[in-house]
């Protein structure tokens, strides 16, 4: 008989993980936080959400931090910020979330995807400077999976040509880049805290920005009532661009963005605990990896050791699968395998937006043909085979489990799930 549980094999994950995967923590603290807006009914304030961004600008040591309702309004809420209009190209990977670029087509710009790096995931800075054109505004690099992009080299292309960076953050709150928190590097960062995501309110976004304009900007956009007077505070003192003052208490966008005051409570409650969460996390996650150091078939998706660079909290981690290492058995095969030993795992990545229906067929707002060519001068969009690297790697990565606590035994039975696959692939059939 074979070892392999798909095979009749015995399983190898047999421990009861408890509370490993639940996530976010959620402790009487953060139940007094919310019924205390309830009881004091303030769902609809912003004054529990000013507090909120005050500590999550401090916690980044960033001027300025603006909550949203969610990550895709905070992102949109950014690209407006950074002056993204009629006719402007936006640089991003095409393996990411539609909610890292889609809000462009909202705003009359266009998307040019790039390549990634084999080894990342994220922005291949060399294919970058090849997309940029005269029309370019802003990089939009994603944080992938975790890990940081080369952000040394997307700040030199984006000095060199003038344009601006926002940084998505979804993925990795509280990582680092070379000691530097991701979201403080280009000109804002932006960011879902929903109850899926590594800081974890409930549903919600937030932008940090040291820029006073794309800060100011972004409230105009979506946050009427910080404009017009009746808020927390008054228009002068939150909005000092005249022009914007004179469209005070109407958001520029026709958006209502502003974030729910229960997600809010909840924040400021997360936040307090985040480090220490994320740290028990990092330990976890590196242990895993640790153990399959030397399997063949699969390595770790996560920075060089000592590097300063870090994966923060580690949302949805992922691995780098090598077929040509263990007999070219497919990762859907493989998968299937690990699955059978006890273990949830998934093939792939997000869908590759370059040829996603949604950016080349899609005519959104009735322009006659499709919006993301609409207002551009020429057809950009990109088919089939234009990426190879990001199509590539689309069928060598694979999830792994996202482990919350830091428990050797329990962790390494789900390791030794990988290992046994890698062992016996030569069993697998295709």
């Amino acid at each position: 008989m074979s070892e392999l549980a798909i095979y009749g094999g015995p399983q190898t994950v047999t421990n009861n993980p408890g509370d490993m995967f639940d996530w976010p923590i959620i402790t009487d603290e953060d139940e007094s936080a919310v019924i205390n807006i309830l009881k004091t009914r303030r769902m609809s304030g912003i004054d529990v959400t000013m507090e909120f961004e005050r500590e999550f600008a401090e916690y980044h040591g960033i001027e300025y931090s603006l909550a949203t309702n969610n990550g895709t309004a905070a992102v949109h809420s950014a690209m407006f910020g950074c002056g993204i209009g009629v006719g402007d190209e936006v640089i991003c990977q095409s393996s990411t979330f539609w909610a890292s670029v889609l809000p462009v087509l909202n705003l009359g710009g266009t998307v040019v995807f790039s390549d990634i790096d084999k080894n990342t995931l994220t922005l291949d800075p060399i294919d970058v400077e090849r997309k940029i054109s005269k029309k370019t505004k802003a990089i939009i690099v994603v944080h992938y999976f975790g890990h940081p992009t080369d952000m040394d080299q997307i700040m030199d292309i984006a000095k060199k040509y003038d344009v601006k960076v926002i940084e998505d953050v979804s993925h990795a709150h509280g990582g680092l880049y070379k000691g530097r928190l991701l979201g403080t590097i280009g000109d804002v960062g932006a960011m879902s805290v929903m109850s899926e995501k590594g800081l974890a309110i409930g549903e919600g976004g937030i932008l940090i920005t040291n820029n006073r304009q794309i800060y100011e900007r972004a409230i105009a956009f979506g946050h009427y009532e910080r404009t017009s007077g009746f808020g927390a505070r008054t228009s002068s003192d939150l909005i000092e661009d005249k022009e914007l003052q004179r469209f005070a208490g109407t958001p520029l966008g026709g958006f209502k963005y502003r974030m729910h005051q229960m997600s809010s409570a909840i924040g400021r409650v997360q936040l307090k605990y985040y480090n220490q969460r994320m740290r028990e996390i990092q330990k976890a996650m590196n242990y895993f990896w640790d153990l399959l150091e030397n399997v063949p078939g699969i390595k770790a998706h996560r920075p060089e050791p000592d590097c300063g660079s870090t994966m923060g909290g580690w949302y949805m981690p992922h691995g780098i699968y090598c077929p040509e290492e263990i007999g070219g058995i497919s990762v859907q095969k493989y998968c299937e395998a690990v699955r059978s030993e006890g273990v949830y795992t998934t093939p792939g990545m997000n869908e590759l937006l370059h040829i996603s229906p949604i950016f080349n067929d899609a005519d959104i707002y009735g322009h006659g043909q499709p919006t993301r060519i609409a207002n551009s001068s020429n057809d950009i969009r990109q088919r089939l085979g234009s990426l190879p690297v990001c199509e590539f790697m689309a069928n060598r990565v694979f999830s792994v489990p996202w482990f919350k606590h830091y428990r050797p035994d329990v962790i390494k039975q789900y390791a030794d799930a990988f290992g046994k696959v890698s062992q016996f692939a030569a069993e697998i059939e295709q």
